[in-house]
């Protein structure tokens, strides 16, 4: 059975984890939102996406 998460619900989860352990501060936490916000809207966004997709295919070959 596979499960899937979608990538945005990990790293919100990631991110409510770092504030609550103190990890981060609130102030970082809203700039690198916002610049997560902004990165969407750049020429750069397929790029990162193209990444952030060849890395998350990759991912389930690792452990074989």
């Amino acid at each position: 059975m596979t499960l899937t998460i979608p990538l945005v619900l990990l790293l919100a989860v990631v991110a409510v984890l770092l504030l609550r352990f103190k990890a981060v501060g609130f102030g970082a936490a809203v700039v690198i939102a916002l610049f997560g916000f902004y990165l969407a809207g750049s020429s750069a966004a397929d790029t990162v996406n193209h990444l952030v997709t060849a890395v998350t295919d990759a991912m389930p070959g690792i452990g074989r």
